[in-house]
């Protein structure tokens, strides 16, 4: 019997103009197609149609589906003759977990092929007219989730050496972290990001609801409560923030006309 190929696919940060040529083609050919939550509408409602489509994200209960339903789901759907897109916002293995189902489908003996997306750590600032490098501004990137507290005691995530990141110039951009952004933002002036150092956060990059706010590491967190950022956001660390406040004026199409202003507030996002 013909065992189907699992693709983990990358739809990127929400616009389907973003999709890869070749991950809209493995989309077209897909018996199945398990996507998540974060992947935009228009992008799967481009190929409902075409192929069995299963939410493997949260559901109208804010339950989520587990990763092992998920595993378990792969691996069956290719054992029944199915090639099978898993659809994952922004890149599969960008804090997406492509690397723990790649090594599951390979334990299972399932043929599969990974289709790289654009991330939002890149998009995301970069459609708000931050550069994430700069040569005179900033030479390295750092990136991390923003899920992990800074304060607990086996946390994986050195603030210490991010926060040098920073000092030293180079750019820091916290994914999934809107929930702990003022957590986060004290961590790095701890350890000794002056407060005083550039700022900002994307929210929905790339989609019509796509709003900026920026600020400094002191304000941040407080610019982004006062106009309500909601999950899905990126937020952006470090000197080449200011870049924007220079090309903002000058940005092309609807990309302009939803940035927010330097000091937006909670009716200018309702505006937008």
């Amino acid at each position: 019997m013909y065992q189907g190929t699992v693709y983990l696919v990358g739809a990127g940060p929400g616009d389907p103009e973003l999709l890869t040529v070749k991950a809209a083609r493995v989309l077209e050919t897909a018996d199945v197609v398990l996507h998540d939550a974060l992947v935009g509408d228009d992008v799967v409602d481009r190929y409902a149609d075409a192929t069995e489509h299963i939410d493997v994200g949260k559901d109208p209960n804010g339950e989520r589906t587990t990763q092992e339903e998920i595993n378990r789901l792969m691996v069956r759907k290719a054992r029944e003759g199915n090639d099978v897109v898993r659809l994952k916002g922004g890149d599969p293995t960008v804090f997406g977990r492509g690397g723990e189902e790649v090594e599951h489908l390979a334990r299972e003996g399932i043929p599969f092929e990974v289709v790289p997306g654009v991330t939002s750590a890149i998009a995301a600032p970069e459609v708000a007219g931050i550069p994430v490098t700069h040569r005179e501004h900033a030479s390295s990137l750092t990136v991390v989730t923003g899920h992990e507290d800074p304060t607990k005691d086996e946390s994986a995530i050195d603030w210490s050496a991010l926060a040098d990141c920073v000092v030293a110039g180079g750019t820091l951009v916290v994914l999934m972290g809107v929930g702990r952004m003022a957590d986060n933002a004290r961590a790095l002036r701890e350890h000794g990001v002056p407060a005083e150092t550039p700022a900002a956060v994307v929210e929905q990059a790339t989609c019509d609801e796509e709003f900026t706010v920026t600020g400094t590491v002191g304000t941040i967190a407080e610019r982004s409560g006062e106009v309500g950022v909601e999950p899905p956001a990126a937020t952006v660390f470090g000197d080449v923030v200011g870049v924007r406040d220079q090309v903002v004026d000058c940005l092309e199409g609807a990309t302009a006309a939803r940035a927010g202003p330097w000091n937006a507030t909670a009716s200018d996002k309702g505006s937008e």
